[in-house]
């Protein structure tokens, strides 16, 4: 009796044959994103108990609706989306989301991809750790998830403006945060250049 090779294969056509019932094609797509949607929903604020439940609640729901998914963008995206979706519906669940609707708006703002070694990974971690719980949702879902503003406003049910300056706030205090010390200004130089 041999063993059987995993399927191989593109994601749009692993889901096609999950689609069709193949399970095996199924297991290769949870195999290849497993790890990054629980990171995605520990970055959200998950503990990593609830990330797991929720990873897997997330791709029972997409090999339940694997018709649905046409590979008009990556499988990758479309399961995040539906696991962030989950982890949203449980803080509201647990009525744990405050927002303040006080904010003014910000404009877009782009962040720098960070590096994929395991320190970074590990660093930027414990650096959304230290953000609001509004400013990390936001900044995973938009930065994470891959969600437009308008997306993460709908599904927070918060203003836009107020998702805007939640990243902002959030991107802001990351880059400070994982600054290299060779990258931060001397605290007397700006001082001495001027005056």
């Amino acid at each position: 009796m041999g063993t059987e090779r995993p399927p191989t294969g593109h994601d749009v056509e692993l889901a096609a044959q999950a689609a069709a019932g193949d399970r095996r094609a199924y297991g290769e797509l949870v195999r290849r994103h497993g790890s990054v949607v629980r990171g995605l929903l520990r970055r959200m604020g998950a503990d990593s108990a609830t990330a797991d439940d929720l990873a897997q609640d997330a791709f029972m729901t997409g090999f339940e609706q694997a018709a649905e998914f046409r590979g008009e963008g990556t499988f990758g995206a479309w399961i995040r989306k539906i696991a962030a979706r989950l982890y949203l519906k449980k803080v509201k669940r647990e009525a744990r989301l405050i927002f303040s609707d006080t904010i003014e708006p910000v404009e877009d703002v782009m962040v720098r991809d960070a590096s994929k070694d395991a320190a970074s990974r590990i660093d930027l971690d414990e650096a959304l750790k230290s953000l609001s719980r509004g400013e990390r949702l936001c900044v995973s879902l938009c930065y994470g998830a891959d969600w437009s503003h308008a997306e993460a406003a709908e599904a927070l049910n918060i203003p836009i403006g107020t998702v805007k300056s939640h990243v902002k706030r959030g991107l802001d205090k990351l880059r400070a945060k994982l600054a290299r010390p060779e990258d931060q200004p001397e605290k007397g130089a700006r001082r001495e250049a001027h005056g």
